[in-house]
């Protein structure tokens, strides 16, 4: 998933110490730090991936050592205050001390679904994608059957929205109208969040909005159904399966997969092959030395790829890991 760049400027604030940050925001006219108080309201998580590539574009110019981020809006109002003083800062954030999304998240799912019945497609997609999963679930679901494959597809394909169309949606079941900035735009991993969706339905929904998908955008389809599954969900696999598995993986992908994998998972491929397939693989995965995270995550979908495939085929079974929903 691509950052914008407020997010990856907010990003880097959050990283650095304040007393390294507050300088950097004095220099910020309040447009800009508007967009990154936009952007702060409505980030939820990162990956690890978009975490790397942001810290490297700015350690290899300023060879500045950075922390995980410490948590959104609070410290970037902080900054604010540290940088221009209470009065200013209060003008820039006075607007807002809750997002929108916030807000909604409480709002009863009938009640978000009726203000969203006659809303285009890619507004509720980008309402949705930004709710917790359960309650996105639970809102998707009362929604008219006929537009559920539409929204889902565009959920899928969503990369990045206006923040300011996800302020106006909200507002609108909560009654209030806060002026937004169309020009600040979050990240949105679409396909993750439709599979996300897919895993708080129940199997019978699920399974028929898959098929639906299939019969019109099949790339889509395929790219929800691997999402519903990530490389640690093979630890679920029998003894069997994991072996048919892992004749169809070559041997450089499969390295390069276990490199982030958890301990558990990685025993858990050591334990299928043989001891002499497993020392090698040992041997491989202790040589390997750096690596970037974006190429490790393509070996993990590339395998979950193979398993959803093989399953397809009749040749494995994934159990009951992600609900079914393949």
């Amino acid at each position: 998933m691509a950052l914008t760049g407020p997010e990856k400027a907010v990003l880097m604030l959050l990283s650095l110490d304040e007393s390294t940050a507050a300088p950097i925001v004095a220099e910020l006219d309040d447009a800009d730090l508007r967009k990154l108080r936009e952007v702060a309201g409505l980030m939820r998580t990162v990956p690890a991936t978009a975490l790397d590539d942001v810290y490297g574009e700015f350690v290899n110019r300023a060879q500045v050592a950075v922390a995980v981020p410490r948590g959104g809006l609070g410290y970037l109002q902080r900054l604010a205050r540290r940088a221009f003083g209470e009065t200013r800062a209060q003008e820039v954030f006075q607007a807002e001390k809750l997002s929108g999304v916030d807000r909604i998240a409480t709002v009863e799912a009938r009640v978000v679904a009726s203000v969203l019945e006659h809303e285009h497609p890619q507004v509720v997609a980008a309402l949705l994608s930004q709710l917790p999963a359960e309650q996105a679930g639970k809102i998707f679901e009362a929604l008219p059957e006929d537009r559920q494959a539409t929204i889902v597809q565009r959920l899928a394909t969503m990369t990045e929205m206006p923040a300011g169309i996800l302020e106006g949606v909200a507002s609108a079941i909560a009654d209030e109208l806060p002026p937004p900035n169309l020009e600040a735009a979050v990240s949105v991993d679409g396909a993750a969040s439709a599979a996300a969706i897919l895993k708080k339905l129940s199997k019978e929904t699920s399974t028929n909005l898959l098929a639906r998908l299939d019969e019109d955008a099949t790339e889509i389809a395929e790219q929800i159904r691997r999402s519903l599954y990530t490389f640690e969900d093979l630890n679920a696999l029998d003894a069997k399966s994991l072996r048919t598995l892992l004749k169809e993986v070559p041997q450089d992908r499969l390295v390069l997969a276990l490199k982030t994998a958890s301990d558990s998972m990685k025993g858990k491929i050591f334990g299928g092959m043989s001891s002499r397939a497993a020392e090698l693989l040992r041997d491989d995965l202790d040589s390997l030395g750096g690596v970037r995270l974006a190429d490790v995550d393509a070996a993990q979908r590339e395998i979950v790829g193979i398993a959803l495939r093989l399953e397809a085929e009749g040749q494995i079974s994934l159990g009951a890991t992600a609900d079914d929903l393949v």
